[in-house]
């Protein structure tokens, strides 16, 4: 059974979402599923934008052929070459077989890598500023390298100001029959997981995504169309602040995450002591997360979005606890920024963790440490609440500034 939307009078939604998948790219949990998002443009010529996952395939095909209505596709714009984007291309040409593929230099010769073959007979290269005409509508080409590959680009409608923007503006989430952001409770239901996958999937190209963010400033959109996630036709300047933010490492909130990781439960303790000398002192968003029972990618989402980091963890062998030295790494690989950090510490008999984290920050750029520090030998002793009132009276002072 087909399931379309229409997002202006001429562009349908021919997507799918998967639920049953459990990790996205094989690496982060996504319990509420995934969209995987395609478009046709109806006019003179018919127009696909970008293809789907495998494993959505069979709808994505019986959506595709319901709003053809039986005309030929004469053309199938593939903005990133990833394989949860362009895994039926192979299918589309073997069903359409006159269709004329468009992309740029680099999506061919991915696609060669991905089936062998870059269709050379239907192949139309297209580079910055490139347009094509439809009929009434005509389509601009926008190169966007390395968000988040270096082929990647985006298609701009010129006649309905409708953005098709690949990766970027996307989210975790699969649709429930609502397809634009208007429809639901965006910041209830969909923020986290757009910040998680913005941060884990995007996050390391800052630089990139601000340029493509200045190329579609000189564009008037009026609708973004995304490949994951719901389509924005209305406050887009709200999801473009998010992207300002997350893209130039801005804190979102003025907030604070305590991030532990504790082997018998004394550093966890200690961290929740913090957290209730911070609120005490009148801090109002704080977060307390356990990181050996909380997925990285929940805890990246969580570092961008707060200006305050606090990490407690035991030395594990002389060295950092595992989960937590794989956090920090995971940090670098992001380049994560602009962040104001406190550290704690456990060791029964060599207390060098928090030296330890220390270097491992100054390997990222613009980590603020402070210099309030708790050392805990084995578990927290009587005489150390002025250790963590001095932490707290630190993080507070920023935090409660009026």
């Amino acid at each position: 059974m087909h399931n379309v939307r229409k997002v202006t009078d001429d562009i349908v939604w021919v997507g799918a979402s998967d639920r049953r998948l459990a990790l996205f790219e094989n690496i982060f949990p996504i319990p509420r599923g995934v969209s995987y998002n395609a478009y046709v443009l109806l006019d003179e010529k018919t127009v696909l934008l970008d293809t789907v996952d495998a494993g959505v395939g069979g709808q994505f095909f019986e959506n595709v052929e319901h709003v053809l209505s039986g005309r030929a596709l004469d053309y199938l714009v593939v903005n990133h070459m990833e394989p949860d984007h362009c895994a039926m291309i192979g299918e589309l040409v073997r069903r359409y077989p006159e269709v004329k593929i468009v992309g740029n230099t680099k999506t061919f010769v991915m696609m060669k890598q991905f089936f062998g073959t870059d269709f050379p007979e239907q192949t139309v290269t297209v580079k910055e500023g490139d347009t094509l005409a439809a009929g009434r509508h005509t389509l601009r080409f926008v190169m966007a390298p390395m968000v988040h590959w270096p082929e990647t680009m985006v298609t701009y409608d010129e006649t309905d100001e409708v953005l098709f923007s690949a990766d970027g503006f996307g989210s975790f989430g699969a649709l429930g029959g609502h397809i634009f952001a208007d429809e639901v409770d965006f910041d209830r239901d969909w923020l986290d997981d757009a910040r998680r996958y913005y941060c884990n999937i995007v996050g390391k190209y800052g630089t990139s995504v601000q340029a493509l963010l200045k190329k579609a400033s000189g564009l008037k959109i009026s609708v973004i169309c995304p490949l994951h996630g719901p389509v924005w036709r209305k406050n887009l300047d709200y999801f473009f602040e998010k992207y300002q933010k997350w893209s130039t490492y801005e804190a979102e909130d003025k907030a604070v995450v305590i991030m532990y990781a504790s082997m018998y439960g004394n550093t966890a303790s200690a961290a929740d002591a913090l957290a209730g000398c911070l609120a005490e002192r009148g801090v109002k968003k704080i977060a307390v997360c356990d990181v050996s029972n909380t997925h990285v990618s929940d805890l990246i989402g969580e570092i961008f979005r707060a200006s305050h980091l606090v990490f407690a963890a035991p030395t594990y062998n002389g060295g950092i606890y595992p989960v937590m030295e794989n956090l920090l790494s995971d940090m670098k690989a992001l380049a994560v920024q602009k962040k104001t950090v406190a550290l704690m510490e456990n060791g029964t008999w060599a207390a060098t963790t928090a030296k330890q984290m220390r270097e491992k920050l100054g390997e990222m750029k613009d980590i603020r440490i402070l210099d309030a520090q708790v050392t805990i030998k084995s578990a927290m002793a009587a005489g150390q609440g002025d250790e963590l009132a001095a932490m707290a009276d630190a993080i507070a002072a920023e935090l409660c500034e009026q």
